[in-house]
């Protein structure tokens, strides 16, 4: 069983753990599954909040999919995070990477 499996098989009997779709979201963008990533990311969200790093696989996987604007809503969102959760080095990463991100 491949660990992206073991994940969704984990989730399918609690699927409201807020890590387990954090993982799986990454795991779903390290195998090139962008959409499937942005769902499981947009699930993480919707159950805990998230001090700023999701954020950046979350706008990585919806730039891979050409999906720019939205990519840059997600590392806006992730500064606010990163703001209040006082993460500064983040919150710089995510200001230079909307200066170039097109």
């Amino acid at each position: 069983m491949s660990r992206l499996e073991a994940l969704q098989a984990m989730l399918k009997k609690n699927p409201t753990d807020a890590l387990l779709l954090y993982m799986l979201g990454n795991e779903y963008f390290n195998a090139g599954q962008y959409r499937e990533c942005v769902t499981a990311m947009e699930r993480y969200f919707s159950l805990t909040e998230d001090e700023g790093a999701a954020y950046r696989t979350l706008a990585q996987a919806l730039a891979k999919l050409g999906k720019i604007s939205e990519a840059r809503q997600a590392y806006t969102a992730g500064i606010r995070a990163a703001q209040k959760f006082e993460h500064p080095s983040m919150v710089e990463e995510y200001e230079e990477t909307l200066k170039t991100l097109e």
